[in-house]
């Protein structure tokens, strides 16, 4: 690491506060820091001009890559017409009306509005308060609960960190705040459900059922809303069991709970459609989008609102008057323009069908790599989202223990390969989720190098004893 990088890392050390980060560590010295500078296409570059493929996209988001100097045009050319109004009382942008068009268009049949924030977490936050006014509007003031699904991520303020179902963003912050439930993940190979005798169907029908027992047991006249994202994104990258939507579906239907998709992860061509909900058979009465609504270029999340969610909404404001909800920059004129260009990218090159072909290509070839593996319990994904989930013993899916840190061992050993991928929580599980515009060349030195990583790190678990001998690949 050169001179000036150190420097730079050193004055970063003292005065900043970095997310998901051992802060101690950092801050001592004892974690290491990393400067980005640039980046082309998969590709981003350190203070060092070192190049790494980013097989994350960031964290999912820069769907078009890096380096898009027509997004960053747009930008310019807003902000030297218009950077920022309010949207309060009716102001608007052309950016924001055009945008707001393109996006009812993308989500189809039954979705009406779309109300702007800056990222997923305070999206969210909008429909957790959507939710409480729908049915307060309705004369239901005790139908306020909302469920989520352990493992599900959506996002990390005090509500929305109470959505998300994982053990880091509630443990030490008094989470989750009371009101909001967590019921069975569809997790297909977590749960062992074919050492138990359940087909994927057969576990899907088993998630439907736990969820009507929850709503039974709370009471159908106190739960509001369900939020799932259609592929589980942070809890691991799962795609669902066969059947599991339609499953979900019909208990909601049943109990006149509304459907919040949370889209942020598979929003705008991730797993080769338009939106998660589309792949999926899901008709949701909410749905949230962000990270790829702009591949990040800006800071831009939105809530779009079904009609029959608007038309109570429309009859509040007509009881109660304006509505006592709203973001400072929402529905941002820099943000807007950039969402315009970003889609008009997605859509020009054809990624998110190239999300659907090159994506296939990525699943198979992870599956040809990692099948077998020694070490590799089970190869999961879909479109540009996959992962590896690994196991001490695969025909038995025996976990390791925690203490070994096999995911983070792995993803650090894919660094050292230049190569970025992500050590998902609660787990030892590496994901991926590279830039839409990757090619097949380009998934074929994803997998190579991330076969280099686990190999590395097989030997290193055999010389340990963790693993028997047999299962070295050096």
């Amino acid at each position: 690491m050169n001179q000036q990088h150190r420097d730079l890392i050193e004055r970063d050390r003292k005065v900043t506060f970095h997310a998901s980060t051992h802060l101690r560590d950092f801050a001592h010295g004892d974690a290491p820091g990393r400067v980005i500078t640039g980046g082309k296409g998969i590709h981003i570059v350190d203070k060092d001009g070192r190049e790494f493929i980013d097989g994350f996209a960031g964290l999912y988001c820069v769907n078009i890559g890096y380096g898009r100097t027509e997004v960053a045009e747009a930008i310019y050319q807003q902000a030297l017409e218009l950077s920022y109004y309010h949207t309060y009382v009716g102001h608007s942008n052309e950016p924001q009306i055009a945008l707001s068009e393109k996006i009812i268009a993308l989500a189809g049949p039954g979705m009406s509005k779309v109300y702007y924030g800056l990222g997923g977490s305070d999206a969210n936050e909008t429909q957790l308060k959507i939710v409480r006014y729908y049915n307060n509007v309705l004369g239901r003031p005790q139908k306020k609960k909302v469920i989520s699904r352990q493992r599900g991520y959506h996002g990390s303020g005090l509500a929305t960190g109470s959505l998300t179902g994982l053990k880091a963003f509630h443990d030490q912050f008094d989470l989750p705040l009371a009101g909001i439930l967590h019921t069975e993940a569809p997790y297909y190979y977590h749960r062992a459900a074919e050492q138990e005798g359940m087909s994927e169907r057969e576990f899907s029908q088993y998630c439907a059922q736990k969820l009507e027992e929850m709503i039974l047991a709370e009471g159908p006249d106190t739960v509001a809303a369900f939020i799932g994202e259609p592929v589980l994104g942070t809890g691991g990258i799962v795609p669902p069991p066969e059947g599991y939507w339609e499953a979900i579906q019909a208990v909601l239907a049943k109990y006149d709970v509304l459907l919040i998709a949370d889209e942020v992860v598979c929003g705008f061509g991730r797993i080769g459609a338009d939106f998660g909900s589309h792949y999926y058979g899901i008709k949701p009465d909410l749905i949230t989008v962000a990270k790829g609504l702009t591949s990040a270029y800006q800071p831009l999340s939105g809530v779009i609102v079904g009609d029959r969610v608007w038309s109570v909404l429309e009859q509040g404001t007509g009881q109660y008057g304006p509505i006592g909800h709203g973001w400072t920059y929402s529905g941002h004129a820099l943000g807007c323009a950039a969402a315009l260009a970003n889609l008009a990218i997605i859509e020009r090159e054809g990624l998110t069908q190239n999300a659907a072909e090159t994506g296939a290509y990525l699943q198979q070839q992870m599956q040809a790599a990692f099948g077998e593996h020694p070490i590799v319990g089970n190869v999961r994904g879909v479109g540009m989202l996959a992962a590896l989930e690994f196991s001490v013993d695969p025909a038995r899916r025996a976990h390791f223990d925690a203490a070994h840190k096999v995911g983070a061992r792995i993803a650090a050993a894919a660094l050292d390969e230049n190569l970025i991928a992500r050590a998902m929580p609660q787990g030892d599980i590496l994901g991926f989720a590279p830039p839409l515009v990757a090619t097949r060349a380009e998934v074929d030195e994803i997998v190579a190098r991330a076969e280099r990583a686990v190999n590395k790190v097989t030997d290193q678990l055999v010389r340990e004893g963790v693993v028997k001998a047999a299962m070295s690949v050096s």
